[in-house]
């Protein structure tokens, strides 16, 4: 079994087993619960409202588990659920059946008279109780539950509910992501209830998991308090930056360029923040010092905790914040830790690190995890104004935000106004580099590539020819990103007939290598991406791929192939062209090779270069 199909397994057996026998989620009532967001690997919807706003979710965290309800109201109002809940929460194999419910929630505890577990109302949670699973409302956990925290990465099992929209109204000046003490607890998991009202509706129980797109927050107070006193960031010519891809739910660009590529940029990660930027050389420059100075405080979160730094150079800089830094690797008593990309060492422990409320500035490839990646490309120097916070999310490209527009704007035929039209090669680029991770094993990259699996049959591939050639923005994304979706997609025979719509029947043949010899000697030279590939890769020849039966093209003599451009269009026009030649030919098994020609007027809409009449071998 492939590692995709396995995680993309364990996760729909959670979630099957947490919603067993229930056909319908009737939440019209007096319960009005919040939306709540998830990311990380793990977390996945159990109830979603047409909306897309999660009102139900589970998770994992280190070895336990959690069941997380948008209202307390819930425990009561759905005791099969609750039973579920319990059930899975205990954990495969576990004969451990006692049920610890918070006093506040009691209510739950008399639905669960009739059931297996020993059930015990207490006051408050402690790791004394010998418990398998712990019961509560998002009110009752403490301003520092780290023993709970503890109890479920240590396997325990915990079932929260709770609503923030009321405690955000009373604080409106704090953080509820990281404020609100239920959070506190489920967000180590990667589940946060949020301050918005959550449309209740009666939902029925889907067969496997549903996806959301909602935009988790909006980021702009985070960035008014990242850039108090920032005007502009300037990257020194001696330092070559590269870019971020911003892909989580709760990551945001800070630093870009002026057409949207990030070169800094912050996250919310379980109960800790993270803030990545691209080259630590930036750290000792006195004229980015403001900012250095807000993103300390902000990673710090009013703790005033030592700040460990791995960097030299960034000592002194950072050293100005107020706060104490230390010269020193990574240690679990800091509150931020400073290290480079390049960190190999005590990745999980810095993984959990910020999970349970540290801050990190740098990271490496452990940012994948928190939704931030390094990409190849980079930016050049200069001076690149500062967004503005109530413009962010308006104005600047976000991955995950413009792909949901996307999607919106194939399926359901939603406008996309000119700015976003203009990031669409942008995020065609973007989608290829996320789906190259393969991380199968993440909840919210299955989440992606079945949304751009789903905008692929919907609208299909642009068919292009000499009469149809590739005109929209809309266009060039599908090509761009059908090849990548069809590579790492579980089922891309099912894929194949969206892709390919005019694939008339042709006579199969198995076990015969087909050579092409194009020999344009004394000719300019101009090699398209993508030629490489199609010399063993039957996919970029969808035409001649069959179910039953695969035509693998090697092409022999690639250089001698001359073209004008490096474009998905032109690739799939390659295809088309190869595809057209070959059908009219009459192959048998066995045969040896024969040969046509390539004539320059049927090339030309094809190869706009090509000059010269080419000898095929076949």
């Amino acid at each position: 079994m492939s590692s995709n199909q396995s995680f993309k397994i364990k996760h729909e057996e959670a979630y099957a087993s947490l919603m067993r026998g229930l056909k319908e989620l009737d939440l019209q009532g007096p319960c009005v619960p919040s939306d709540l967001v998830l990311i990380g690997d793990h977390a996945f919807p159990l109830a979603m409202n047409s909306r897309g706003q999660v009102l139900m979710a589970a998770s994992l965290y280190g070895s336990g588990r959690i069941v997380v309800l948008g209202h307390e109201g819930y425990l009561k109002a759905f005791p099969a659920l609750v039973e579920n809940a319990l059930t899975w929460l205990r954990g495969d194999g576990s004969d451990n059946l006692s049920v610890g419910v918070h006093r506040n929630v009691s209510a739950a505890a008399n639905s669960l008279k009739k059931s297996s577990f020993q059930v015990e109302v207490v006051g408050a949670f402690s790791d004394r109780l010998g418990v398998g699973v712990y019961v509560t409302d998002a009110y009752s956990v403490g301003s520092d539950p780290k023993d709970l925290v503890a109890f479920l990465k240590a396997g325990g099992g915990v079932l929260i509910a709770g609503q923030a929209w009321n405690w955000a109204a009373n604080h409106p000046k704090e953080n509820t992501l990281h404020q609100f003490d239920g959070n506190k607890v489920s967000g180590v998991a990667g589940i946060y209830f949020t301050e918005r009202y959550g449309e209740a509706e009666n939902l029925p129980v889907y067969p496997q998991i549903s996806s959301s797109w909602m935009t988790g927050r909006d980021f702009k107070d985070d960035l008014e308090f990242l850039l108090q006193g920032v005007s502009e960031f300037n990257l020194p010519s001696e330092y070559l930056c590269s870019e971020v891809l911003v892909h989580s739910p709760l990551a945001f660009p800070i630093g870009t360029t002026e057409d949207g590529r990030p070169f800094l940029a912050g996250a919310y990660y379980g109960r800790g923040r993270v803030i990545a930027v691209t080259h630590e050389g930036c750290l000792k420059f006195e004229s980015m010092a403001p900012f250095w100075r807000n993103a300390i405080h902000w990673l710090d979160e009013g703790r005033k905790g030592v700040v460990g730094v791995m960097v030299d150079p960034a000592l002194k800089v950072l050293s100005e914040s107020g706060l104490k830094c230390e010269k020193t690797n990574f240690r679990k008593d800091l509150s931020v830790f400073v290290c480079t990309a390049y960190i190999t060492e005590h990745l999980e422990e810095i993984q959990n690190f910020v999970a349970e409320g540290g801050g990190l500035l740098i990271g490496g490839h452990i940012l994948n995890l928190m939704g931030l990646s390094l990409l190849k490309a980079t930016i050049s120097a200069g001076s690149y104004k500062a967004t503005i916070p109530s413009e962010a999310i308006k104005d600047t490209y976000h991955f995950r935000h413009l792909l949901y527009r996307f999607a919106a704007h194939v399926t359901t035929g939603g406008k996309l106004n000119n700015h976003e039209e203009g990031c669409l090669k942008k995020l065609g680029s973007d989608c290829n580099v996320y789906l190259q991770m393969k991380a199968h094993d993440c909840f919210h990259y299955r989440q992606v590539l079945a949304a751009l699996t789903d905008v692929l049959k919907r609208s299909g591939l642009p068919q292009v020819s000499d009469s149809c050639p590739v005109m929209t923005p809309k266009d060039h994304l599908l090509l761009s990103v059908g090849s990548a979706v069809y590579k790492v997609c579980p089922n891309p025979d099912a894929l194949r007939p969206y892709l390919i719509k005019d694939n008339p029947a042709m006579p199969v043949v198995c076990n015969h290598k087909i050579k092409i010899d194009a020999n344009t000697a004394g000719q300019s030279l101009f090699l398209s991406q993508g030629w490489e590939s199609m010399a063993t890769t039957p996919h970029f020849l969808p035409h001649v791929s069959q179910t039953t039966s695969q035509l693998f093209v090697e092409v022999k003599y690639v250089r001698t192939i001359t073209l004008s451009h490096g474009c998905e269009c032109t690739r799939q026009g390659a295809a088309r062209y190869l595809y057209s030649r070959i059908s009219h030919m009459t192959m048998k098994a066995g045969r040896g090779s024969s040969s046509f020609e390539c004539r320059q007027s049927e090339c030309y809409s094809f190869f706009p270069s090509v000059s010269v009449n080419d000898k095929l071998q076949m």
